[in-house]
């Protein structure tokens, strides 16, 4: 169901991380990455120690799988048990013309490999369920989850599995030119179901397939969940918690919104079920 291609050690303490040498073509590969503040060498050893699982290889999926391979975070899971189709291509840039029919995780699984053939890819052919979701998100005890689904239910299941497992998450959506993304910290932020509550009925809100959606602009929000990855993995800049960012492809424009607090009685993350232990 999996397959790796390098694995780094989940439990490297911060001395051992620092002390390992990066190989020549680490140091070349990260060069320009390295040169920033906040990571250098110390900072490419977290990356590469590090674990995310990305939920959707469709078009949010394909930009963050792509860049955080490219950053060279260690191992990265992901999760879809749907196929390619020819649509798909206008904003699923993980995929070609040939993997049409092929199942997007192994499709996705290829191109990182083409890409980094020092990351291991954790392949799950299946769908996210209330059945399954617990044993994929601890399966490799993954530092960071990112939503990159495009449907309520998924969102509100990935939301309330993180939310009961401690699992820092990145939420992203987009319809038609415009999109949100918003971090979430279990115990800390408040959650998606903290400000959205439950899911809509049906035919309430506007579907990419009713609407369309721009292919550009959903490679936006994909590429600020991977820089959001990124940064909590590195402990640097400021996360989106307790804001939810949104962007408008057609003005170019970011605004942000102050989220409320956790709600108390939020079904997802009250303090009964944020006092148990996993």
């Amino acid at each position: 169901m999996r397959t790796s291609s390098r694995s780094l050690p989940s439990d490297m303490g911060d001395e051992e991380m620092h002390t390992q040498q990066l190989t020549q073509e680490e140091r070349e590969r990260y060069s320009r990455q390295m040169l920033l503040a906040g990571v250098g060498e110390a900072g490419q050893q977290k990356l590469l120690a590090s674990k995310v699982l990305i939920v959707g290889a469709g078009g949010l999926g394909s930009p963050a799988a792509m860049y955080l391979a490219a950053s060279g975070v260690g191992e990265i899971g992901v999760v879809d048990d749907d196929v390619v189709d020819l649509s798909n291509l206008q904003r699923q840039l993980a995929h070609r013309s040939a993997d049409v029919g092929r199942k997007k995780a192994d499709s996705m699984a290829r191109a990182l490999a083409a890409l980094n053939p020092e990351v291991r890819v954790n392949v799950y052919r299946e769908r996210l369920s209330e059945d399954n979701a617990e044993d994929i998100l601890c399966d490799r005890s993954y530092d960071f989850v990112l939503d990159c689904t495009d449907n309520f239910p998924a969102k509100f299941l990935i939301n309330d599995a993180c939310v009961r497992l401690h699992k820092p998450f990145s939420h992203a959506g987009i319809t038609g030119f415009s999109g949100q993304i918003m971090t979430v910290l279990p115990r800390e932020s408040p959650c998606y179901r903290c400000i959205f509550e439950d899911v809509p009925e049906e035919g309430t809100v506007p579907t990419s397939r009713e609407i369309g959606v721009l292919g550009a602009a959903v490679g936006v929000m994909g590429s600020l969940q991977a820089v959001e990855a990124v940064k909590y993995i590195l402990g640097i800049g400021d996360l989106l918690v307790g804001r939810l960012l949104i962007y408008d492809a057609l003005t170019m424009k970011f605004r942000e919104v102050e989220l409320p607090k956790r709600n108390e009685s939020c079904a997802a993350c009250n303090e009964e079920v944020m006092s148990q232990e996993f």
